[in-house]
């Protein structure tokens, strides 16, 4: 038996982390066994590294992608694909798609490149499903509390990045689901579980 993964994307401030705990709350109700993660984190390795992508000092954009690589394929090896294997769901809070849009794309370090490096931690680990919460760049900075390093960017950063998200999910429409994270919370969160609950039975 086994699981089924799905990740939430988006700029900073679309509400990937609040969208992905409800659906897993949605889920559960229906008898779904779900975990959640977070990325970067989600494992002792991870959590460490999340403190020096996130509060640290700025770093080469190579560095901070392998950063990235490496809690991802920590978390791949110690919780998801166990969990996988066990039946369960995996609601993710970011996934290998953020760093295809960041590092990848906004970064320039290129797509394909970052996606190479992230295969080969990953092995087979992917998800599913990703739900794009599309909301423009400068809606999602404005939602931000304190931003973090990366938050800290600018609006051309991450107008760079969602340009990223954009043409992932054009090349891969059968993976992408997009959804416009602009409306009010619920209306969001109920689209959501409806297009997870049409593609597999809850």
């Amino acid at each position: 038996m086994t699981g089924h993964y799905v990740a939430l994307e988006g700029v900073e401030g679309a509400g990937k982390s609040t969208v992905a705990a409800q659906l897993a709350a949605l889920l559960a109700r229906r008898g779904i066994y779900t975990i959640t993660v977070r990325e970067p984190g989600g494992t002792s390795l991870g959590e460490g590294i999340r403190r020096l992508l996130l509060d640290g000092e700025e770093m080469e954009p190579w560095a901070e992608a392998l950063l990235f690589a490496a809690q991802r394929a920590q978390l791949a090896a110690e919780v998801v694909r166990p969990a996988l294997q066990q039946g369960s769901w995996v609601i993710s809070d970011r996934s290998v798609y953020s760093s295809l849009a960041y590092q990848g794309g906004a970064r320039r370090l290129g797509i394909g490149k970052v996606r190479s490096v992230n295969e080969a931690g990953l092995q087979g680990v992917w998800p599913e499903l990703v739900v794009l919460l599309r909301v423009p760049a400068e809606e999602g900075l404005a939602r931000q509390e304190v931003p973090d390093r990366i938050g800290g960017q600018g609006t051309s950063f991450q107008r760079a990045v969602a340009e990223a998200y954009e043409l992932l999910a054009e090349e891969e429409p059968e993976r992408f689901w997009v959804v416009d994270a602009g409306r009010p919370l619920g209306d969001v969160v109920e689209a959501v579980f409806e297009e997870v609950c049409r593609r597999w039975p809850c």
